[in-house]
């Protein structure tokens, strides 16, 4: 009888879990996480040279087949995972909180030593209850896959902007 057969995982950030899960149970047990991990190395490598060779023939076609595969989230954490996607850091973290679709967020800085990545909360973005948390985790959540050079989320909230001064009607008998 054969092993029970796990789900697949769907998405980069759940597939490098379950690969991580895996590697600490075999080091825990002794049962050969030295193979294991070389096992991964080799199999990253077969899948990045492959991943390579696609962008390279993709790269100079008519059309721009390559813009399409950067927008599939899958496909374009694989190209960050093998230093392949075509975009630097800056645009592939604007690319990643362009779909912050419940937080309008702007980037502050980045912290290369820390990794900490400082944004703010734009006005009028998200349901105005002052959730940096729920920001914060949204952010993170989308750049997982598409700049793991983030390590952490600091977002601030922009200040109040100036308050509306309401002008009433002329006192009676005034013109």
């Amino acid at each position: 009888m054969s092993a029970p057969v796990t789900p697949r995982p769907t998405t980069a950030e759940q597939t490098g879990r379950r690969v991580e899960e895996v590697l600490d149970r075999l080091a825990a047990s002794g049962e050969g996480a030295a193979a294991a991990e070389e096992l991964v190395r080799s199999l990253m490598d077969l899948y990045g040279s492959a991943l390579a060779r696609i962008v390279e023939l993709l790269a100079p076609a008519p059309g721009e087949p390559l813009a399409g595969l950067l927008d599939d989230d899958l496909v374009a954490s694989l190209l960050v995972l093998h230093d392949l996607h075509p975009e630097d850091r800056d645009t592939r973290i604007a690319r990643a909180l362009d779909g912050v679709r419940d937080h309008r967020l702007e980037v502050v800085g980045f912290d290369e030593h820390s990794g900490t990545l400082r944004l703010r909360a734009r006005a009028g973005g998200g349901c105005g209850c002052g959730s940096g948390t729920d920001a914060a985790r949204a952010a993170e959540t989308a750049l997982a896959g598409l700049a793991p050079e983030v390590r952490a989320v600091d977002v601030e909230t922009a200040p109040a902007g100036p308050t509306l001064l309401q002008i009433g009607t002329a006192p009676t008998g005034v013109r």
